[in-house]
């Protein structure tokens, strides 16, 4: 995939500061074109805001959210371009540093639903109610503090990762070619713009007449389970199992964006646990009923060893990554290279430091009001994340996957040694860790493409922060609007795997294996030992890795209703037939169907939910 620097006359340079030159003087553009311009600040905190409501649905759903930044961009552009073709006088023409711009913001504010509202704080609702607090704007500032100490916390990791090192960043990379598109070729910018409005469109329509309901409404409701009740395993009819076709095009889309391996291991899991295992279960009195919150009590223990096991030894597999933490560490406090062009336009260290100091003891400080963290537990907490963010920087530089999951669930472990029974603190100081490695993560990729792009670091830094405060504003109230209590959550409109997985490795660690049901013990141990051999087998035989089940997505279908688990499969053939039938008009066009599917479908139901509740609706 071509770059900016492919423009650049062929020079050979090897120490750092000669390639941070090199890139100062042949690709950047930062003092040349507008980037972080009040429109682009504004635009991307609106787009931001939408964002983190659809993570937010998707994350109750599924357990985890769309990619953001090529999202981010394509949405930064395709409504920037609408309103300077509607209004060419208040909108001017604008440049593709101001589109990274809002990218960035957007994207910051997207992933404010992944900093612990879809797996922390429904963990401790569902384990003790009393102990989620009362303020709303207290937990806001708390889940805005912990994810703006991952971007101070991913500071050191910039300039060594990005510019030295120059990881591939996978998503970063793919944001700025999606951005050189958009901005080059203005017919395929066009075309891209109008079918994700089109797809977001159907999507609404789709949600609104499954959902809505009111008074002499003129159309039937889509039901949300096709075909399956006249279809019976072990005397139970799959409608009862949730094994069916539910009508979802926003779960087709998240499948469509997710590698085909993923989808076929959702669809096998689906099948043995909802298929095989719970008629057996149910027919047993193991299980109490054929719902989904009654069968994924057991089959938690399941999935959460599958994904706990093979999220940590995937981990721990990745010793260069832990190795190349500590040469960045190092680097970062070492010598300082002197450039004083690059130390105008780079985020300084005085920020670093002044950053983590803040932030870092407002979250010892709120951990503590809050949660009753003991201040030594969160001194602990932010030194062990300092760690592995950098850590998960490096991950997602290498692999395109920052490994949110295995790196809370080190957190929780080590808590659990440290106050076992104590499931709050256990829960809330791998809080930390979630917000901290999520929002460094995306920070890293959004430098990245603006890195190729030629954007100002700085600016891109303080969008970030903006974005941060723009989805902490929106997310938490809409989340407490959606879900009033506990009872909620674990459903089958709200199944919140994420924080099932979550609420089991805590409940684990309090209680002991011995407190599970016989059966249970014994899913647990095979959950746990399929975790660490698929992905063994994947290593020992990456030519057939195709064919050998994800341990991440099978894991994902023991905590999620089967139908969801068809949903995602059928949008994953299908993506998959589209790629190989028509390659070129798949690179196009597949991320913003999909994109505007998943938008259009997840804000309407989010909208349906609260006029719901409201009692607006029937």
């Amino acid at each position: 995939m071509a770059t900016a620097r492919t423009s650049a006359p062929a020079r050979k340079v090897s120490a750092p500061v000669d390639i941070e030159r090199h890139w100062f003087e042949h690709v950047y553009q930062g003092d040349r074109q507008p980037q972080l311009t009040v429109r682009a600040a504004v635009m991307g905190m609106l787009l931001g805001m939408v964002m983190s409501l659809s993570n937010l649905y998707l994350g109750l759903k599924v357990g985890w959210g769309i990619g953001v930044a090529i999202t981010a961009a394509i949405l930064a552009y395709s409504v920037f371009a609408t309103l300077h073709r509607l209004f060419p006088r208040w909108f001017p023409t604008f440049s593709i540093l101001e589109n990274n711009a809002m990218q960035s913001c957007a994207s910051a504010a997207g992933y404010m639903a992944s900093s612990g509202l879809v797996s922390a704080i429904p963990a401790l609702m569902m384990i003790d109610p009393s102990a989620i607090p009362t303020s709303r704007v207290a937990l806001a500032a708390w889940l805005v503090v912990v994810s703006i100490l991952g971007v101070f916390l991913a500071i050191p990791a910039k300039r060594q990762m990005i510019n030295v090192e120059q990881l591939p960043f996978p998503t970063g990379t793919a944001a700025a070619a999606t951005l050189r598109s958009l901005h080059g070729d203005s017919s395929a910018a066009s075309r891209q713009a109008r079918t994700l409005a089109g797809a977001g469109l159907v999507g609404t329509l789709l949600a609104w007449f499954r959902d809505a309901s009111w008074p002499g409404m003129p159309y039937p409701n889509i039901p949300s389970l096709w075909g399956t009740s006249w279809i019976a395993v072990g005397g139970y009819p799959l409608s009862q199992l949730t094994f069916g076709f539910e009508g979802s095009l926003a779960l087709a889309a998240a499948g469509a964006i997710m590698s085909f391996r993923q989808t076929w291991s959702l669809l096998l899991g689906a099948a043995i646990n909802y298929v095989v295992l719970a008629p057996i279960m149910l027919n047993r009195h193991v299980i109490a009923a054929a719902s989904f919150p009654a069968i994924s009590s057991w089959s938690l223990w399941v999935g959460v060893p599958m994904l706990v096991t093979s999220g940590l030894l995937m981990f721990c597999l990745q010793w260069r990554s832990m190795l190349g933490a500590f040469a960045t560490i190092a680097t970062f406090f070492g010598a300082r290279r002197v450039d004083d062009e690059m130390e105008r336009i780079e985020v300084p260290g005085s920020w670093f430091v002044i950053g983590i100091t803040v932030t870092g003891a407002a979250t010892i400080w709120l951990g503590h009001v809050l949660f009753h963290i003991a201040w030594w537990m969160g001194i602990i907490a932010i030194l062990a994340t300092f760690f592995l963010v950098i850590v998960a920087a490096r991950a997602t530089g290498e692999t395109d996957v920052t490994p949110i999951g295995p790196l809370s669930k080190i957190t929780q472990l080590t808590f659990g040694a440290i106050q076992p029974g104590n499931t709050t603190t256990n829960l809330m100081t791998a809080n930390i860790t979630t917000g901290a490695t999520a929002h460094a993560g995306d920070l890293l990729l959004d430098l990245k493409s603006g890195y190729l792009l030629g954007a100002n670091p700085r600016q891109q830094f303080v969008a970030q922060f903006l974005g941060v405060l723009a989805g902490g504003v929106v997310v938490v109230p809409v989340f407490f609007a959606l879900i009033p209590n506990a009872s909620y959550l674990g459903t089958a409109r709200w199944p919140a795997p994420a924080a099932l997985v979550w609420k089991g490795v805590a409940e684990l660690l309090s209680k002991g294996v011995g407190a599970l049901h016989p059966t249970a013990q014994i899913g647990l141990a095979i959950g746990a030992l399929i975790g660490i051999v698929l992905p063994l087998l994947e290593m020992k035989f990456p030519r057939q890795a195709a064919y050998i089940p994800s341990a991440t997505g099978l894991g994902i279908a023991f905590t999620i209703p089967g139908a969801s688990s068809i949903s995602m499969f059928l949008g994953g053939l299908a993506a998959l037939w589209f790629a190989r039938v028509r390659p070129r008009l798949a690179e196009e066009y597949t991320i913003p169907v999909s994109s505007g599917l998943i938008a259009g479908e997840s804000l309407t139901g989010v909208l349906i939910a609260l006029l719901t509740i409201k009692g607006w609706l029937g």
